[in-house]
Parts: C-alpha cells; structure tokens; sequence
C-alpha cells in the first residue's frame, strides 16, 4: 500500500515533509519519499495499491501512556458486582473505541484479575480490535493504600513482602511494574499528600524490577514523595500532582520521566456524568492549580514527558476526547506544538523502550499511522479531527466525515 498526497509528520524531524508518500509492506514502513520518486519506485516494482490522503498530514498513531481500559470510579454504581468476563468485555470496547479514536499503543498502569493480559494476547492474536498494549497488571499497594479494594491493588508491607509482589506481577508477564507511593483522588480515606510507601520499599521494587528489565511508574502526587522516588530509582511518575520545581529539577538531572494526566484535574463534566461523590470532585478540582503549575516546572527543567490521560483515551471532553484534550492543556502549560506531539509519540516509544519499532514515520518502523487535515505542529487541535487510522500497516478505521477527503478506492500502479 502506496500513501500519497500527504505531508508526512515525523516527530524525530525538525519539520513537517509536503509532497510525501509513504510506502508500506506488510506490518512496516518500507520506504518514505517524495510522491513522485515512490510512485516511479512503486511502478518498477510491480503493482501496489495507492490511497490519496487529499493533502492531509500523516504522522504516527498516537501513544496514551497511562490507561485503565477498565476504569471505575467511586460513582460508576452500574459497575457494582461486576464479573472478570463483563469487564473483559467492557475493556474489549473500550479498547476499539480507543484505536478509532488515533490511539495506536497504549500502557495500562493498573488493571486486575488478569484481564489486561487476557486482552493484550487477544489483540495480538487479531482476534478483539484494539491497540497494542503495554501492562502493568495490577498495582502493588501498602496495605489500604490507594488503590484497594475493587481496583484490585496488591497489598504489601515491607521490603520482602513488596519484592515477593513484584515477582508475583513478572511471573504473569507484565511489561512494567506500577506502584502507589502516595494517596490520590479516588480514595476517600486518604489525601493526595499521604506517603504511603517507605524509601526501603520503593527501593526493594526498583531493584527487582531492574534486575528483570522492566522499568517502574509510580503513583504520586506530593513533591516530598518524589524526590523519595528519584532516590530509589522509579523511572516515571504519574501524575505529580504537587511537583514542585526543585524536584523537578532533580527529577530532569536523573531521567526520571513525568506522565501528567491534567485533564483528570480538570474534568467537572466528566465527574458529573458518572455521578461521582463530592469529596472526589472537591479533590480533583481543587488539585488542579498546583497540578498545572507541577506541569509548568517540569517543562521549564527540562523533564523527560510523555502524555497519559487516566481517563479513557476516547472519552468525550470539551468536544473532542480526553486525549486529544490532554495534549491542549499540555500546549498551554508552554509546550510547543511539537514537542506535545513528540510526547504522545517518539518519547512515549522511549519511555516504553521501543523507540526503535514506534514513534516515528521512518523506513522499518512498524505502519502505525493517523492522518489529520490540519498541522499538529502548529496546533496540536488539528488532531481533533482523525481522518484514517493504519495499525500494523492495515486500514482500521476512516470515520464517515473523512470519506470525501480521503480515496479509499485501490489503484493499480502497474509496470
């Protein structure tokens, strides 16, 4: 499959490419070039079918670093005594409702009962519509601590216990470990500022998770737990809620990197919806100054950020959906338009570890690509409007809105 008639958005460039084809064979990116040079190429080549993208960009699937595709909330009451096998199925939905919406990858950071890792083979195998998943499997948790109950936290107290929970998630064969070393918004017996993971615990979970290869996202939200955090070695921190700007420093001299997840401070409608109680909107709504503020220190030092939601990456927000959303408050935070793409882009493919096979539209990376009329460059809400959807080098998705710009039609370039 040739595509042609696209200006070709490659975050690991400096600049858009006008007048660009990109070229695919099988699940891959075989060539990128000028439209022309690729159809001539095309022709010597034998025969290859052409999709007009009618002048839209082309860049790469989006990469949503911090998901729950079986997200409850104190307030979802119609989720109450809900079963492994409805939730897998509610997770199946949501997880097409995310690839149709442009997101290509996504990293689960808490999900219980098997479920994440059910579904992530399944979308493999082809069989269920979604996005490739990276998992955590189920959090590991002080005993109470956020995330217990039906979020399904594994608790654990003290360094042996908490190692023990480590390898317990790396037997199942998750791709990341998650941790919650602070209180948070969902949890009514607890504030966001409560510690709830010591140094020696933190530091346990680091040096067995490293010892496996695979890295540590950390629940966090007050400035005195990160910095606990760098020390132990935790590679990313979700949230931050009240990062200040001297752990954000220490936090860019370190690495360490930063998923915001703004909207979720931001989102009265959306807490509303779902009926959520008043102590959780107070919480939320009333985090969001210093939460935003946290944003804006670590764009000035230099933080490693990728872009992660919390919410449901297809989740309607403000007339577009909480993704999209996410990467607006992360402009207006100070990011260049640029760089917010790079975030949900190449550097989430860093923060995964597989910058060499996602993230950019570059010759033998893997086809995951979404085309927009607009320049995300230049305004990130030119991705408020997803015109195509390519996974592993296939067509999944052309909304009806996009038909009339986009020739879907095969046309034989022959010898």
């Amino acid at each position: 499959m040739l595509l042609v008639g696209c200006t070709v958005v490659d975050p690991g460039a400096d600049a858009p490419l006008p007048d660009t084809a990109v070229w695919i064979d099988g699940e891959r990116i075989k060539r990128v070039g000028p439209n022309a040079e690729l159809l001539r190429e095309a022709r010597a080549a034998g025969d290859a079918e052409i999709v007009d993208l009618g002048g839209a960009h082309l860049l790469p699937g989006l990469m949503n670093m911090h998901v729950h595709l079986g997200l409850r909330l104190p307030g979802m009451h119609e989720l109450d005594g809900e079963t492994p096998p409805a939730r897998a199925l509610r997770m199946a939905r949501n997880a097409r409702e995310t690839l149709h919406s442009g997101v290509t990858t996504v990293r689960l950071v808490g999900e219980f009962g098997g479920t994440d890792l059910a579904l992530r083979a399944a979308i493999a195998r082809g069989d269920v519509e979604g996005p490739r998943i990276y998992t955590a499997g189920a959090p590991i948790i002080c005993t109470g601590g956020h995330g217990h109950g039906p979020a399904g936290g594994i608790e654990a107290d003290g360094p042996a216990e908490v190692r023990k929970a480590v390898r317990g998630q790396l037997k199942v064969g998750v791709d990341l470990i998650k941790i919650m070393i602070s209180g948070g918004i969902a949890g009514e017996n607890e504030t966001i500022s409560t510690a709830q993971l010591d140094a020696d615990e933190m530091q346990a979970i680091t040096t067995v998770a490293h010892g496996w290869g695979r890295k540590v996202a950390a629940h966090a939200g007050p400035a005195s737990v990160i910095d606990e955090a760098i020390d132990a070695g935790i590679d990313c921190i979700e949230h931050g809620y009240f990062l200040s700007e001297e752990v954000a420093r220490r936090m860019a001299e370190a690495g360490t990197w930063l998923v915001p997840t703004i909207v979720v401070s931001r989102c009265r409608d959306f807490y509303a919806k779902i009926g959520a109680p008043g102590w959780m909107v107070e919480r939320a709504l009333a985090a969001g100054e210093l939460h935003f503020a946290g944003l804006q220190h670590a764009i000035r030092s230099g933080v490693r950020i990728a872009m992660g939601t919390d919410m449901l990456p297809a989740e309607p927000f403000d007339g577009t959906n909480a993704t999209v959303r996410e990467m607006e408050f992360m402009a207006d935070a100070g990011m260049s338009p640029l760089d917010v793409v790079r975030s949900a882009t190449v550097r989430a493919a860093e923060l995964l570890g597989v910058e060499h096979e996602l993230g950019r539209v570059a010759e033998g990376l893997i086809a995951d690509l979404i085309a927009v009329p607009g320049d995300p460059t230049r305004n990130v809400s030119a991705l408020r409007d997803v015109s195509l959807v390519v996974k592993s080098g296939a067509i999944v998705h052309r909304p009806e809105s996009a038909q009339a710009s986009i020739s879907l039609k095969p046309v034989t370039v022959g010898v």
